[in-house]
Parts: C-alpha cells; sequence; structure tokens
C-alpha cells in the first residue's frame, strides 16, 4: 500500500495534529515501511500453529475483595489543603454554560 501525501494530511487532521512539509516526508517513509512489515508478516506460514491469547498459563491468584477501614473520614481530611465537615474542597474546573 502507498502512502500519499494526502493521507497523511487525513490522518493527521483525525489525530488533531500538525506536521511541517520534512516531518510529513519523514512519516510517510515511516509508515511505509511499518506497512511494509506488515505486508510480510502475511507472508508467513501458521498452519498448525494455534492462536496465542495469553502469554502464559499461570490464572490470576485474586484475594477476597472485603471492606475494610483502613482509614477515617476524620483522618483522611486532616490531610486536605481545603475540606468541609465530609468532602475534600477541590477548585471549581467546570462551570455552567
Amino acid at each position: 500500500m502507498k502512502i500519499t501525501p494526502e493521507k497523511i494530511d487525513e490522518l493527521a487532521h483525525l489525530a488533531r495534529l500538525q506536521f511541517e512539509a520534512d516531518e510529513k516526508a519523514r512519516i510517510q517513509a515511516e509508515l511505509e515501511r511499518i506497512l511494509e512489515f506488515c505486508e510480510k508478516l502475511n507472508e508467513v506460514n501458521t498452519e498448525g500453529v494455534e492462536p496465542l491469547i495469553y502469554l502464559s498459563d499461570r490464572v490470576n491468584n485474586l484475594r477476597p475483595d472485603e471492606v475494610q477501614m483502613d482509614i477515617t473520614r476524620e483522618e483522611a481530611l486532616r490531610n486536605a489543603p481545603d475540606a468541609d465537615s465530609d468532602y475534600f474542597r477541590v477548585p471549581k474546573v467546570i462551570s455552567k454554560g
């Protein structure tokens, strides 16, 4: 597959990126190399090879999920830069329309 400058512009637009002319040429060459490598992978004979789902045979050994009271609300709020009786106070980051 040939990567065109138009395809680079389209990908840049989708990714919200901007490239200079020399960067576009470098990225075009790199993408073409990546696609060539992927095409070579298609040539590999995988007949009889089972798909790899997991990298190891290990099974997760999870602990039971139990509620524990390690720290009280008062202890947590004591470390806060600003708090009221029950909550952390943080700067407002969302404004109404």
